[in-house]
């Protein structure tokens, strides 16, 4: 292996160490404040889920699927979309439409839980999702990956063909 892909190979490595923790900070907090600021449960749960993508960069495929349980993700999405009919389901049982804020006067203006029906509704749709979207990308990966091997990472996969047309050029 070329010492320039070791040096790549590292960078790449720390870069995704180093990013791991806020995407998932900054994910989880446009969880829980979208319903106050801007952002909401789909683009949280986005953001987390990338957290998938950054560990594969970083760590290969290998690493992603010791670290992440698809078993337990794809469980746990049905279970976001549970929650989401149940909360949708409220307005039906106070005697209104699916998905009307039942719960509007609970907390103040600007407070966490302020938006009642609402941000439970954001909190289930960003779980939902965070736990799609990450089963996606895994599966994804994993389908990319050669049967049996390790997929290469992303320093080796950029590399690789550009080795190759250097080799074609001096033939």
């Amino acid at each position: 292996m070329n010492k320039n892909i070791k040096v790549k190979e590292v960078i790449v490595k720390s870069g995704c160490d180093k990013f791991l923790p806020f995407a998932l900070t900054l994910g989880l907090f446009v969880i829980l404040f979208g319903t106050s600021s801007s952002g909401g449960g789909f683009q949280g749960g986005v953001i987390v889920a990338s957290a998938c993508m950054l560990i594969y960069l970083g760590h290969g495929f290998e690493s992603c699927k010791n670290s992440i349980n698809m078993e337990f993700i794809r469980i746990n999405e049905a279970i976001g979309a549970t929650l989401y009919v149940l909360l949708g389901m409220c307005g039906l049982v106070w005697g209104v439409r699916f998905c009307q804020n039942v719960f509007y006067n609970c907390g103040e203006v600007g407070d966490l839980i302020s938006a009642g029906t609402i941000t439970f509704m954001s909190y289930a749709v960003g779980y939902k999702v965070l736990t799609g979207v990450g089963f996606l990308l895994m599966l994804l990966l994993a389908l990319l990956s050669p049967d049996g091997e390790e997929a290469p990472k992303a320093s080796e996969a950029i590399e690789a063909p550009v080795e190759e047309a250097k080799e074609d050029e001096d033939k």
